[in-house]
């Protein structure tokens, strides 16, 4: 059964920004500094009595009215209080976990994580805060649960569905553990918007790389924070705010481009989820070793089918075990130089397909035991389904560069 709320709904009901001289699109506030009429505005502003809730801005790294606006998409989208939005996805990882965890705290973390976020949390915080992480089975609660050090640990840390294995958390379980031990819960939904809701199931934080699938066009590098008015506004204080101190600030140009793309990234996702269950499932059918929630024989299908938004499938990404770098990359290899199925790039939630072997490059950062532990075997292949095309186009050109296998 999936979850019925559709962030559609959410998207178009709220507050449309129109241009300064009554244009369909809003304008681009492109200034770094605000004027004020009376000097004692600018004093209540930094004594934090005016705010852009009020439409009084003092600089672009604090709030910025363009990003501003962007950043009520990503609220909406991902059914959260406030939102506000970065230079980059590691910008909203790190400063969401410098802003909740202090020096000498304790992070729990899937073991199955994008490799600059494993990074992250195994070498950097260590190093630089004194912020150490017990990476787990995210599908093992008990684990889970006994990972979690009363007193000392102030996050969970998962993704919504796992980079590159797919395995989907059951974020209200894990919301239901954690929240019984006082930890806030931090979730990556990078892979899936539109198609999973954390913040619906329980977490406190919803972070994305919107580089991706909401970009669409691989062209744009930005990230964003989903979560309380007092999470976002406590990340922007003057003086303890780690987006404010930090500064992975967001063009204002950059943010304009994004907030036209939003509105249609239902439809793309719907596109992009549809041709990735009739490939896995055709795949399946040669005979691949074929990875996608869609598919009932995932090890979370039930678990992914009773959280997924109705009408947006099971996502875009899928991933095929060659067992082998060296036959994952034969196959890469005859399907973007032989046929033109896809492209050989990292990312993901363009609309050409992109492939790559996660061990040698998104997840290059952990160690053979870990990607061992993660499941990541040596030729397992990432791919981002794209929409370019027709499907029985593309599906034709699979099947050429498989049979050349």
């Amino acid at each position: 059964m999936a979850c019925e709320a559709d962030p559609a709904v959410a998207l178009a009901s709220i507050r449309h920004e129109f241009g300064e001289h009554g244009g369909v699109n809003m304008s681009i506030e492109a200034s770094a500094t605000f004027t004020v009429m009376e000097p004692d505005t600018m004093r209540r502003m930094f004594a934090g009595e005016l705010g852009p809730e009020n439409d009084f801005f003092v600089y672009s790294r604090h709030f910025n009215p363009t990003v501003l606006n962007l950043s009520r998409q990503m609220a909406a989208l991902e059914g959260t209080q406030a939102a506000y939005c970065t230079s980059s996805g590691m910008a909203a990882i790190s400063s969401v976990l410098l802003q909740l965890c202090s020096s000498g705290g304790h992070v729990v973390a899937s073991k199955t994580l994008y490799g600059g976020t494993h990074a992250l949390l195994s070498h950097f915080l260590p190093r630089t805060c004194n912020i150490t992480t017990s990476f787990v089975d995210i599908t093992d609660h008990g684990a889970v649960a006994d990972a979690i050090v009363d007193g000392r640990t102030q996050v969970l840390y998962f993704e919504s569905m796992a980079n590159p294995t797919l395995t989907v958390a059951d974020t209200p379980e894990l919301s239901r553990i954690a929240h019984e031990k006082g930890v806030a819960v931090v979730v990556d939904n990078t892979f899936t918007p539109m198609v999973l809701s954390p913040a619906k199931f329980g977490a406190d934080v919803v972070v994305h790389s919107i580089s991706k699938f909401i970009s669409g066009g691989a062209d744009i590098i930005a990230g964003a924070v989903c979560g309380s008015e007092k999470l976002v506004k406590g990340m922007m204080d003057l003086r303890g705010g780690s987006l404010m101190l930090l500064g992975p600030t967001m063009n204002a140009k950059v943010a304009f481009e994004l907030s036209e793309r939003i509105p249609h990234l239902g439809l793309r996702m719907k596109e992009h989820s549809r041709r990735a269950q009739v490939y896995a499932e055709r795949m399946r059918e040669l005979g691949m070793k074929v990875i996608y929630p869609g598919l009932t024989d995932h090890p979370q299908h039930k678990v992914a089918t009773e959280m997924v938004n109705r009408e947006y499938g099971y996502g875009g990404l899928l991933s095929i075990d060659m067992e082998t770098e060296e036959r994952a990359n034969k196959l890469m290899t005859y399907l973007q130089n032989a046929t033109q199925f896809g492209l050989m790039a990292v990312s993901l939630g363009y609309y050409e397909t992109l492939m790559s072997c996660s061990g040698s490059s998104t997840s290059s950062e952990l160690d053979p035991s870990q990607k061992a532990a993660a499941g990541i075997s040596p030729g397992l292949i990432r791919m981002s389904v794209g929409y370019a095309g027709t499907l029985e186009q593309k599906w034709t050109q699979f099947e050429k560069a498989f049979i050349r296998m």
